[in-house]
């Protein structure tokens, strides 16, 4: 990796953000972790930043040549926020940005796909990250963590559908080689972990990992609605675009796997068993 300037990260504080700031510290390069409440990150200058709030992005900006963009959770019309701050960037001087976004959204795709689409017009050095499903969703507070660990159960609508399932530990090593290296990876860049895995063999490997039963609940279109809705207590609109979203597992959306962490990291992406040993499967930890 060649030196770099200073790397604004969006979502410091946050799964893949956190980690990519950690390791951007960890190989000597500066950064503005940016986050709403500007929480400390030892070793880089915390910045407060808030997609809503324009207020935010000046500071955040200020010294930085490269950002990594993640964009406002939950938000149906990210570009609506998100192209305005793209365009003040490039004014500012920030010359590569490396966007996270979703291997079920292509360019041109809804919500981030059209920032996908844009990126390229906006910064000569550019990617996007298109991650499978993270196998942080078992581990953590996150929902099939919960229903884990209190039920023994996984809840899902994608039938015997298979996910290439990958490690956010895995994307922000990706994130950071198309951040720092010399010439920007300039595409989408699919990241999968080394399998395609069914929810059956999820609620498999969380069982041997665990040590108690867990099984893979199978519920319809319908029913994982009402659950999201119900359990979840996630608006309705969401709840059905993420209970489509399964539905498209089912029809074999993400069975697939790439090469791409391998070929960006030069080490293969970490197994699904090896992430529930390492950041226990359905145990609560505490989030930034």
């Amino acid at each position: 990796m060649t030196a770099t300037g200073t790397t604004l990260v969006i979502g410091a504080t946050g799964t893949t953000g956190s980690r990519t700031a950690a390791r951007l510290l960890a190989a000597g390069h500066r950064v503005k972790a940016a986050s709403r409440r500007a929480t400390p990150v030892p070793g880089a200058e915390a910045v407060r930043f808030d997609w809503y709030d324009p207020a935010t992005f000046d500071d955040a900006l200020a010294g930085a040549d490269r950002v990594y963009l993640v964009p406002p959770v939950g938000d149906p019309d990210p570009a609506a926020v998100m192209l305005p701050f793209l365009k003040q960037a490039r004014a500012a001087g920030v010359r590569r940005a490396v966007l996270l976004s979703s291997s079920a959204v292509p360019a041109g795709g809804p919500a981030v796909g059209a920032v996908h689409q844009a990126l390229p017009g906006l910064f000569e050095e550019w990617a996007v990250l298109r991650p499978s499903w993270f196998m942080q969703n078992f581990t953590g507070g996150h929902a099939h963590a919960t229903t884990i660990r209190d039920d023994g159960a996984v809840l899902t609508a994608t039938g015997d559908g298979r996910v290439g399932f990958v490690d956010a530990d895995d994307i922000a090593a990706v994130a950071v080689h198309a951040l720092t290296d010399a010439t920007a990876p300039g595409t989408d860049l699919v990241l999968t972990g080394p399998e395609a895995l069914s929810y059956d063999d999820v609620a498999a490997i969380s069982a041997e990992v665990t040590g108690r039963p867990v099984v893979h609940q199978r519920l319809t279109y319908e029913e994982m609605c009402d659950h999201l809705t119900r359990a979840a207590s996630i608006p309705g609109e969401f709840a059905a675009m993420l209970a489509a979203m399964d539905q498209a597992i089912a029809e074999g959306s993400e069975d697939r796997t790439t090469d791409t962490v391998e070929r960006l990291t030069g080490r293969p992406p970490h197994d699904l068993r090896t992430v529930l040993l390492r950041e226990g499967v359905g145990r609560e930890q505490p989030t930034g």
